[in-house]
């Protein structure tokens, strides 16, 4: 298991980055995420969006280098790309809503085994709201989990989500520090393992029942 969370945020973003592809508008959601702007392959053009009313997000400024006045949905310090574009919340959600994200990137509180996600609420904690969510997983035309496999030592990734619902059945793929799973028809499916971690040790921190063949490829990060 790795236990650095840094490196386990690296590692997930890496690989996520390698889900993107060239001409895509793609919207990272806050936290783990957006750290995926920091590992667009070298020649490929991703315009990444962010619904607080932003395209051509760049990467991660630098310490000392941030702009107040440029931000992320979560309020984070993000860069803008010279091709990058403002505007209002409007015209944000109608490129969400109309069809026209190609990929999100979110992170979540659980996902199941049935595709559902989990990533708004806690009951009794208090939160700022929503957000985009509901809107990106519905109208995005692929959905990414990038997150921790576990949380405070949990699974994440469970046979059904036992908080309230972001969205049912929207989940293409997880993508954790351990493993990259594709959500199916049939169930999840186990495609990729980290080259520091065991098949066992992937089921025993996952409670969800894992479709497990022959030929698993390693991690490309």
């Amino acid at each position: 298991m790795i236990t650095d969370s840094k490196l386990a945020k690296e590692i997930i973003a890496k690989r996520v980055a390698k889900e993107l592809r060239d001409g895509q508008l793609v919207n990272l959601g806050i936290g783990l995420p957006t750290m995926v702007a920091n590992y667009v392959p070298e020649g490929m053009m991703v315009t990444f969006q962010s619904e607080n009313g932003m395209v051509g997000m760049g990467p991660t400024p630098a310490p000392g280098e941030e702009d107040v006045h440029i931000t992320n949905a979560g309020g984070q310090y993000v860069t803008i790309l010279p091709h990058g574009a403002y505007f209002d919340s409007s015209m944000s959600f109608s490129l969400i809503r109309g069809g026209h994200v190609d990929m999100t990137v979110l992170g979540a509180l659980e996902v199941d085994q049935e595709g559902n996600l989990a990533n708004w609420i806690v009951p009794g904690k208090m939160v700022p709201g929503m957000g985009g969510a509901m809107d990106l997983v519905s109208g995005a035309r692929r959905v990414i989990v990038a997150m921790q496999h576990t949380g405070k030592g949990q699974p994440k990734i469970l046979k059904k989500c036992t908080l309230p619902l972001t969205a049912r059945g929207e989940v293409d793929l997880i993508v954790t520090e351990l493993c990259v799973i594709e959500v199916t028809k049939a169930g999840l499916v186990l495609k990729e393992m980290h080259k520091d971690t065991t098949i066992e040790e992937i089921k025993s921190l996952t409670e969800a029942d894992l479709i497990i063949f022959e030929e698993i490829k390693t991690m490309d990060v």
